[in-house]
């Protein structure tokens, strides 16, 4: 069918009309004002999802996409777009859903964006039964392998690339289904991580020996975990350092395996500094504390700052952060129950609280708890634009104002969209 691309939707994906005026149909790798051919491939009551066949009449925005894997690839969703009009859309998808929500903000949104290729730190590959190494294909679960990933520091994808060789000519003691590479910014130390679908045979220890030594020195350490989906994953085998630093935003960081660390090594700085700059008091709350990136600054504004987390990567990583630095606390709990028993033991009112999340956000529990608190100033950090609006929706009914949106570009080429929202007390 012919269509007439409207606006972007949040999940890369472009809106447009059956018959100019029909049931909504979503429209993968197109921009907005084109004119298009393209097929339903996915038929809903009040929608439909269709593949583009055929551009005719394009956007002046319209790039070349940098990476050929672009479009089989399920990595990255808007390499076809030049970067000032990924900024623009995904402020235009943000700014509605907020918009749709009920949340009254600032008419100007910020935005803090570098460069935007190599930039992750953190690459997660599949395993194929007979060794090939790749993402998860777009609209598939098929494995697409890849030679190259513009969006990774290099040194990952070198990582990457020796063990497909290792693993093509070395019988694994386990079936090995995923890989998962993590650096610091400058790439000269990293972790490895390999996803076994099952227990391994004695020798894997030796096996892991042998996997590191083609490795570049700057991989520091290797383990095999039994792949269940857990926060904290069985590790099967171990080899070399459980941990690397990771110096930015003034410190340097120990992240252990497995544990949360933002994902953009250009941004990372930027981002400490726009949930910190200018905060200071006597209590700081850092929920969702991940290894300390936010708490850590916070202690040198603060006279206590408390920092609750509950994965065990990352509270590992968290309590050898914060070791030594007056007034700065470490916690074992999730956020929720923090707050439970903080209103139950009617513990000091904070001064100033970070929240950032997963996915899911904050839920009803939380605001409302957190809204019971009435903390002078509050920062969100959200990843994903639909919880955030349903919670700001929850904070923002009785006791918060928004005082500023900015728009993290912490994820270049892909349809995702972080934002720190500040609240203060109404």
């Amino acid at each position: 069918m012919k269509l007439t691309l409207e606006k972007p939707v949040y999940g890369g994906d472009c809106l447009a009309r059956a018959d100019g005026g029909g049931k909504a149909i979503f429209v993968s790798l197109g921009l907005p004002g084109e004119t298009v051919l393209a097929h339903v491939i996915e038929e809903k009551k009040s929608f439909a999802k269709a593949e583009l066949d055929e551009i005719l009449s394009s956007s002046p925005n319209r790039v070349e996409a940098w990476c050929w894997h672009f479009g089989s690839c399920g990595g990255c969703h808007l390499q076809h777009a030049d970067y000032v009009t990924q900024l623009r859309m995904k402020e235009q998808v943000l700014r509605e859903m907020l918009a749709r929500a009920g949340v009254a903000i600032p008419a100007e949104i910020g935005v803090l964006a570098g460069e935007p290729w190599g930039y992750r730190n953190r690459i997660r590959l599949a395993v194929t039964g007979d060794g090939r190494i790749g993402y998860r294909g777009r609209r598939s679960h098929e494995v697409v392998p890849v030679v190259e990933c513009p969006i990774a520091a290099p040194g990952l994808l070198k990582v990457a690339e020796a063990a497909r060789e290792f693993l093509g000519s070395e019988i694994a003691p386990a079936a090995i289904v995923e890989i998962e590479i993590f650096g610091n910014a400058d790439e000269s130390r990293m972790l490895v991580t390999l996803f076994s679908a099952d227990a391994p045979a004695n020798e894997a220890e030796v096996w892991l020996e042998r996997l590191r030594a083609v490795w570049p020195e700057s991989v520091r350490g290797v383990r095999m975990v039994l792949s269940d989906g857990g926060l904290n994953p069985k590790t099967l085998a171990s080899v070399g350092e459980g941990s690397i630093s990771y110096e930015t935003a003034g410190f340097g960081y120990q992240v252990e395996f497995g544990a949360f660390f933002q994902v953009n090594r250009w941004l990372v700085d930027g981002l400490v500094g726009l949930v910190t700059k200018g905060r200071s008091g006597g209590l700081a709350w850092d929920l969702f504390a991940g290894v300390g990136l936010f708490a850590r600054r916070l202690a040198g504004t603060f006279e206590r700052v408390v920092a609750a987390e509950v994965a065990p990567a990352s509270l590992a990583a968290l309590e050898r952060n914060l070791a030594g630095v007056g007034g700065a606390r470490a916690v074992e709990s999730t956020t929720l129950d923090f707050l439970r028993r903080n209103r139950e033991e009617r513990q000091p009112r904070p001064d100033f609280v970070v929240l950032d999340p997963p996915r899911a956000g904050l839920g009803q529990e939380t605001t409302t708890l957190l809204s019971a608190i009435h903390a002078p100033e509050m920062v969100y950090v959200s990843c994903d634009p639909a919880t955030l609006a349903r919670d700001l929706r929850a904070l923002t009914t009785e006791r918060y104002r928004v005082e500023s949106v900015t728009l993290v570009d912490m994820f270049p080429q892909t349809f995702h969209i972080e934002t720190v929202v500040g609240l203060a007390r109404s």
